[in-house]
């Protein structure tokens, strides 16, 4: 059975930017200021974040062999329970651990047999975005016009 992998070009690309934008950071930019109280490297973490929840449900999809459909929860109140903890990360440890998240989410989500992948595409909907591009996207968009404005 084929399956769409098209996820992974955009994922790859997405990583490979979110890469570029850590390695020329300085410590000063990382610790910029940026709207809602969150800084750089919090915006980093909070994306290294989501790429954990992924992971969580990618590890638990490779124990079970099923996909979990998604369950309803409040976005706004994960985020700002996690913004002190993203704030609080050194900036430059932040940023590796954004990395470090990226690269095992995208790998996980890669390693997924085409059995998996084709019962999770048929949901309707997923706990997660098998395209992680899709989130990094909008704060390396934000994140780099930001740094862009110094």
């Amino acid at each position: 059975m084929a399956v769409d992998r098209r996820h992974e070009a955009e994922t790859d690309a997405e990583r490979k930017r979110l890469r570029a934008l850590v390695t020329r950071s300085t410590d000063d930019d990382l610790r910029r200021a940026m709207p809602g109280g969150w800084t750089v490297a919090g915006v980093l973490a909070h994306m290294g974040y989501w790429d954990a929840r992924a992971i969580y449900w990618l590890d638990k999809w490779s124990r079970t062999g099923e996909p979990t459909p998604y369950e309803p929860e409040n976005v706004e109140a994960v985020n700002d329970a996690a913004k002190p903890l993203c704030l609080a990360l050194r900036p430059r440890d932040a940023a590796q651990l954004a990395l470090r998240l990226a690269d095992e989410a995208d790998s996980k989500v890669r390693a997924l047999t085409d059995t998996v992948l084709a019962k999770a595409q048929a949901l309707e909907s997923l706990p997660f975005n098998l395209s992680r591009a899709t989130h990094r996207k909008e704060h390396l968009d934000e994140l780099e016009s930001a740094l862009a404005a110094k």
